[in-house]
């Protein structure tokens, strides 16, 4: 990290020239250890944080499946240099190169590693919801952020990288595919988490990639989410009968009913809570305060997410009220 940070106080001196240099040098640095939980499937386990320069935006997970045909990854975390450290850890297992990236939404930490599989010559599909992103304010606002939070791990070559096949999924729920005798099916759960939510389950080693629709050990991240839908896609995960699920953040979970209480638990009290407030018209700085979250204070990430989570759910139960009359 020291010889990082060096790196980058000089591009500042000497120019802006030398920034992919302290990119690349800052990616030599990073070293990531893949958890093997089935025959095929391996994944990388972030931090459960906030993404700051000291984790180096290292706070989501990722993972791949080894087929007799290439790789295929699920995610590419938050920063090139991690991109560039997954195909590094990658290739220490199979010299089979990585020929596909599903992406699961277009959330910062889970997309701008994309930039160094895209240079390796994989394919990227997402979502065909997530091409409202590319452009938006919303992305250049987080892009922004991220070069002035996680400086050097993101920067000026930073950006966002567009899918190369756009999902569409108006003829059906399930996308499968084939590559090198693994089964994949590619699950629709837009609307829930975000606008282009997809999980991935890899049929033969009963694994599903859930996404941010699943977070174990720590409470998520909702924002601006529908946790009526989130609620509904947590049923439905279940439906494909997965042996072990990895989720978005967290570690991998082999009890999955029991694992995603915390998160079925959270979404409904923070429904049940906010829902309250509207019917009673009580403004939600006086509800926030009022509410009792000694349940779910001591978990990972409540004292950076919980009020951001209980606002968006306020307004989301402020529509939904007025959707019903």
């Amino acid at each position: 990290m020291k010889k990082a940070v060096k790196q980058w106080v000089m591009t500042l001196i000497v120019g802006p020239s030398l920034l992919f240099c302290a990119h690349v040098s800052a990616a030599e640095e990073i070293i990531l250890k893949p958890v093997q939980v089935s025959e095929h499937v391996y994944y990388f386990g972030g931090e459960s944080a906030m993404a700051s320069a000291d984790n180096k935006g290292f706070m989501s997970n990722a993972g791949f499946v080894l087929t007799d045909d290439g790789v295929v990854v699920f995610d590419s975390l938050g920063t090139p240099a991690l991109g560039e450290a997954m195909l590094k850890a990658i290739h220490e297992i199979s010299d089979q190169p990585v020929k596909r990236v599903i992406v699961s939404h277009y959330h910062a930490d889970h997309i701008y590693g994309l930039q160094a599989f895209k240079a390796a010559g994989a394919e990227i599909w997402a979502h065909t919801n997530g091409q409202a992103y590319l452009n938006s304010e919303e992305a250049i606002n987080r892009l922004a952020q991220r070069r002035a939070d996680l400086a050097p791990w993101v920067d000026a070559n930073t950006h966002v990288v567009a899918a190369d096949r756009w999902l569409d999924f108006k003829d059906g729920k399930i996308l499968k595919f084939e590559m090198g005798g693994m089964q994949f099916q590619i699950i629709d759960a837009s609307g829930a988490h975000s606008d282009e939510d997809i999980m991935m389950f890899v049929v033969n080693d009963g694994v599903l990639f859930a996404g941010d629709l699943y977070f174990s050990g720590r409470i998520p991240f909702v924002g601006n989410a529908n946790s009526k839908t989130w609620l509904t896609a947590l049923d439905s995960m279940l439906q494909v009968g997965p042996k072990i699920v990895i989720p978005g953040h967290g570690p991998a979970s082999e009890q999955t009913e029991s694992d995603m209480k915390l998160t079925r638990d959270y979404l409904t009290y923070l429904r049940q809570e906010m829902g309250h407030a509207v019917e009673e018209m009580t403004p939600f700085e006086e509800a926030y305060a009022a509410t009792d979250w000694s349940r779910f204070e001591k978990e990972p990430a409540f004292d950076n997410a919980n009020r951001i989570n209980a606002f968006g759910t306020y307004l989301l139960m402020e529509r939904e009220s007025l959707d019903a009359k």
